[in-house]
């Protein structure tokens, strides 16, 4: 109960559960399971398991108050979304954490369709291989070196998983934006929020950060009843259910940010809507503003004064805020890309995503120095000049391409990097 040290002051009755077929439930583990017909009714889902878990509770358990309080991270979070779409009349208030929306456009197995290959192999062999994680025990330590040898995606069914893994197999069969990827991603299938929801993200998000964005979003269209709060903080995946959050990797924050969030926000809002105790923690958004080192409060996300501005590339490397002047529509940057060194998404050696025996550098490749990538032919670079006055970066960063390509084709990664002082 380590992680719920500042609500058990409250006496909650706490009770952990796992997903179907996985550890100590049982039934059939399905990764991201479908909602079910609403015409079969004997059909199951996650929202259905999460509703006849708390009918029980409820009825069951000795001493409840009839609250219930909903929370988990990662997946944890997707299922808490999960059981707040048709939820139990004693569900009160849910905190879903890190949740992904879209397992294509932007959370944990592609990044705005780009598949991640690494964490798509780790991560279906850890859940489907047994009930309990798995490690696939790769035979040397720098795993993009692995991955290179690897060759073919073809070859990963054929070498180790021999169609073995559900998930893997629908990588494979849907390798673009069709109605599988669809029926489990959010904006399709949220309604207007009935529950008090809490959104929790964090900056440096290695997995999910488009997710809890994107579900804020949706809700936010449609919450005549301001239930839908946000919260971001400078943390990588689930940094805020642990440690002081001080620092993440070599980038101080100036504060315990993780224990401030669990002590002023998390355990407040369960004690306003679970025992009528307090206040509401927060109004609409609290967001940590990276380089000042602030917390700062918005009525909305985006904020509605946020201005939409452009960087421009320049022919000279130079980024600037400036469009270009050159007339010739010929001018161009260009690069050589070779595929057998394909550029590492982190200092190599690249260890492998979830490793038993120490740290990881999974989980701050994202505050990690890029100079590892300065020089390759095959990156490009473009830098503003030195600001002379402070600049708010707030809301969504798109960039807008205009390539073409002499293989057959390419996905193109973009880095909105700050020049550390």
């Amino acid at each position: 109960l380590g992680r719920y040290a500042e609500m058990i002051p409250e006496g909650y009755i706490f009770v952990f559960q796992d997903i179907r077929g996985r550890y100590g439930s049982q039934g059939k583990f399905v990764m991201q399971r479908p909602l079910r017909d609403p015409k079969n009714p004997k059909a199951i889902d996650e929202g259905t398991d999460t509703y006849d878990s708390i009918d029980w509770l409820v009825k069951n358990v000795s001493h409840n108050n009839g609250r219930v309080g909903l929370l988990g991270i990662s997946y944890g979070g997707w299922l808490t979304v999960m059981g707040m779409l048709e939820p139990h009349p004693a569900l009160k208030a849910v905190s879903e954490q890190a949740s992904p929306a879209d397992m294509f456009l932007g959370d944990d197995f592609h990044h705005n369709g780009a598949f991640r290959l690494s964490y798509g192999f780790e991560y279906s062999t850890m859940m489907e291989t047994d009930k309990t994680n798995f490690s696939f025990q790769f035979d040397c330590f720098d795993t993009y070196e692995w991955y290179l040898q690897l060759g073919a995606l073809s070859n990963a069914n054929k070498k180790y998983i021999h169609a073995a893994l559900p998930t893997w197999n629908d990588f494979v069969a849907h390798p673009n934006y069709d109605a599988f990827w669809k029926q489990q991603a959010m904006p399709y299938i949220l309604k207007r929020p009935t529950v008090p929801n809490l959104n929790v993200a964090g900056w440096w998000d290695q997995e999910d950060f488009y997710g809890p964005m994107k579900i804020y979003e949706i809700l936010e269209k449609q919450d005549p009843d301001r239930l839908n709060y946000l919260v971001a903080g400078p943390w990588n995946h689930g940094g805020w259910a642990r440690g002081a959050g001080n620092s993440l990797g070599l980038v101080p924050f100036g504060s315990d940010t993780a224990l401030y969030f669990r002590q002023k926000i998390e355990a407040p809002w369960f004690a306003y809507w679970l025992k009528d105790r307090g206040s509401l923690p927060l109004q609409e958004a609290l967001l940590f503003q990276t380089g000042s080192d602030t917390w700062v409060k918005f009525d909305s996300w985006p904020p509605r004064e946020a201005k939409t501005q452009n960087l421009y590339f320049h022919r000279d490397g130079r980024l600037s805020f400036d469009p270009p002047t050159e007339e010739s529509t010929e001018a161009f940057d260009g690069y050589t890309s070779d595929p057998a060194h394909p550029v590492p998404y982190r200092h190599r050696p690249v260890d492998m995503t979830y490793p038993e025996d120490h740290p990881g550098g999974w989980y701050t490749w994202l505050v990690e120095d890029q100079r590892f990538v300065d020089n390759r032919p095959d990156v490009l670079t473009w830098q503003t000049n030195e600001l002379q006055q402070d600049l708010t970066l707030a809301g969504q960063v798109t960039a807008k391409l205009f390539a073409s390509t002499t293989g057959s084709d390419a996905d193109w990664i973009v880095k909105l990097i700050d020049v550390y002082p």
